[in-house]
């Protein structure tokens, strides 16, 4: 087995990147998945949630506003911390279940997006991050997710610098251009992941 730690700002790519992998074969463990899971009606984490920012953080129907969850932590690193230290611990005892049910030969990757902001680097074989310029995401988050320009850069500033993820990557995806330069990108990464797995280590050479 090999264990891949994907990663990319707000608004990089990832997400297509992780749609690509899975396409190909790898065995996907996504973290915001998984952290939605673990804060939903009637879970331990909700109703952690709730005691640490207080009720008015659920809509009608009893789910999580994430939407003024939202609102409250990204302007506040300090709501920002309690909240991942609520959800963080959730999602990786799941994560680490679901990478125990993947087979030996398997290529399991995490798409994980706070793993710079975490120092989660130590708990993967190797570590691809999807790169793209904050003008890029910028334009990304105001046109394609419909934020307004100073929600986009709130959501960028409260991450890792696009520096900072870099130095903690073993493989670099430029998504900076259009959707069709990286599908042959990540197929080139796949093929890679394969050969590295079937040989049971990521080695250091």
């Amino acid at each position: 087995m090999l264990t891949v730690g994907l990663t990319g700002g707000i608004g990089a790519g990832k997400s297509e990147v992780s749609r690509l992998l899975v396409s190909y074969g790898a065995v996907l463990v996504d973290a915001d998945r998984i952290a939605r899971e673990v804060v939903e009606p009637g879970t331990p984490g909700l109703a952690a949630v709730v005691d640490a920012f207080g009720p008015g953080i659920l809509a009608a129907d009893g789910t999580l506003d994430r939407p003024k969850l939202g609102s409250i932590v990204f302007a506040d690193p300090e709501r920002l911390a309690t909240l991942n230290g609520i959800v963080h611990p959730l999602v990786g005892e799941r994560s680490r279940e679901l990478e125990q049910a993947a087979g030996p030969d398997d290529v399991v990757v995490h798409d994980v997006p706070l793993l710079t902001e975490n120092n989660l680097r130590s708990l993967y074989d190797l570590v691809i991050v999807v790169d793209a310029s904050p003008e890029t995401q910028l334009d990304r988050l105001v046109g394609l997710r419909g934020m307004t320009e100073s929600e986009a850069r709130s959501r960028m500033a409260a991450q890792a610098t696009r520096e900072q993820r870099r130095a903690v990557a073993d493989i670099v995806i430029d998504n900076d251009g259009p959707l069709e330069k990286l599908e042959p990108q990540v197929r080139e990464v796949w093929n890679e992941l394969t050969r590295r797995a079937s040989r049971g280590k990521w080695p250091t050479e």
